[in-house]
């Protein structure tokens, strides 16, 4: 008898535990068509409601399928933060510095309460609320040039992860997310090879080139927040009362810069201020205020803060790559209609290139910087719909959505 009901038992353990995954992968499928449903049929609807903002024109490659995501996603999307680890390396990070967007995406993580579940088992996607910045600053041994020790920490924490829960295994922890604004943040995500290879990385150095992966990884804006005031660093000029054409200060570092300041450092140019050094008394958000176009060269790595901080002061990005740096939420903004992109040989053609932007086009681009701005917004307070931290959460959504989980146990 009781051999009997031991048998009969299995299935149905078996079968209850994949009811919670198949109720998630279904809703996951539903979401899927009905964004699909929005970009083949965006052109003959009438605008989606929403309260606090509709996404229209150019500044998006389909707005309305972004809108109806970005619905979706609040409709549906639940996260679990795993509750390991102590402070600070873990659910804590820098707010104020170049790494800011590190910590306050963890601490807005740790506050969510719509998009966040405290069920693991009703939840979409997995933190894991690791900081980089910070392992650096208690982990690393200054100038060692030895980062394992920051590697072992995480693939230590995630074997413990792996082994007290069954959602890291059951996916391969490809529905699981790591985030960090850290230049080594990509190498440490070696740490595990799934980690790399099939989990969500949200870097803010989204180098193609070093296997930044866009269809699976996210780039996150790096946005250099000096203080909590942030509308203070926002705003700026129409075109007419912007005499500069185009400005730059900032170090000789990186594959990018040295041509740049090579060609047109104290070039006595008055429309292409490039310089290493601010003289005394010159501030910098100034120059961006009083310039057309705001040169953003990414420096030891691809990502570079002077890209939000342009589109805060409506300043249009001048981004100088060859094109391995995966811009920021490119999936949804067409970067093309608000920034322009130059080529590292085309460095000597910068003033030809900028001056052939006609003043009427100008004047669009500008303003459609001042539209996209609200998707760059790291706020105060709690986050905003639409600002930075929920465009990134958007990213993972969408991310999560190319993922399909298997439900047989």
């Amino acid at each position: 008898g009781i051999q009997d009901e031991a048998v009969q038992s299995t299935p149905q353990v078996q079968m209850r535990r994949d009811v919670k995954l198949e109720r998630l992968e279904l809703g996951l499928a539903k979401a899927r068509s009905a964004i699909m449903e929005a970009t083949r049929s965006k052109d003959n609807r009438p605008p989606l409601a929403d309260k606090d903002y509709v996404p229209m024109g150019p500044v998006y490659r389909n707005a309305y399928a972004f809108h109806r995501s970005y619905l979706e996603m609040e409709k549906l999307f639940k996260v679990y933060v795993y509750e390991e680890g102590e402070p600070p390396v873990f659910h804590d990070g820098p707010c104020r510095s170049i790494y800011s967007t590190e910590g306050r995406f963890i601490h807005s993580m740790e506050t969510e309460t719509r998009l966040r579940t405290r069920d693991p088992g009703l939840a979409h996607a997995f933190f894991l609320p690791f900081s980089v910045v910070k392992m650096v600053q208690m982990i690393y041994e200054p100038n060692s040039h030895d980062m394992a020790p920051l590697k072992r920490t995480v693939a230590d924490y995630i074997a413990v992860l792996a082994a007290k829960y069954p959602y890291w295994n059951r996916s391969a922890g490809a529905d699981h997310f790591m985030l960090s604004c850290h230049d080594w943040g990509p190498y440490v995500s070696s740490a595990n090879g799934e980690l790399f290879g099939n989990s969500i990385r949200v870097l803010c150095n989204a180098n193609t080139s070093e296997g930044f992966a866009p269809s699976k990884d996210v780039s996150l804006p790096e946005i250099n927040l000096r203080t909590d005031a942030v509308d203070r660093q926002v705003g700026g000029p129409s075109a007419s009362r912007r005499p500069i054409l185009a400005f730059f200060a900032g170090g000789d570092h990186g594959p990018v810069r040295p041509a740049l300041l090579a060609r047109w450092k104290d070039s006595g140019d008055p429309d292409v201020r490039v310089s290493e050094y601010l003289p005394r008394g010159v501030s910098y958000t100034d120059m961006m205020r009083r310039s057309r176009f705001c040169l953003c060269p990414g420096g030891y790595e691809v990502a570079s803060p002077r890209l939000a901080e342009a589109i805060y002061l409506e300043c249009v990005p001048v981004v100088v790559d060859d094109g391995e740096y995966a811009l920021p939420f490119a999936d949804v903004l067409n970067w093309d209609a608000f920034a322009v992109r130059v080529r590292v040989a085309d460095i000597p053609r910068l003033k030809e290139i900028l001056a052939a932007v006609s003043p009427r086009q100008y004047i669009r681009m500008q303003r459609r910087v001042r539209l996209v701005r609200r998707h760059f917004m790291v706020h105060g307070g709690p986050p905003r719909r639409y600002d930075a931290f929920h465009m990134i959460l958007h990213s993972v959504w969408l991310r999560r959505l190319n993922v399909r989980i298997a439900t047989q146990g």
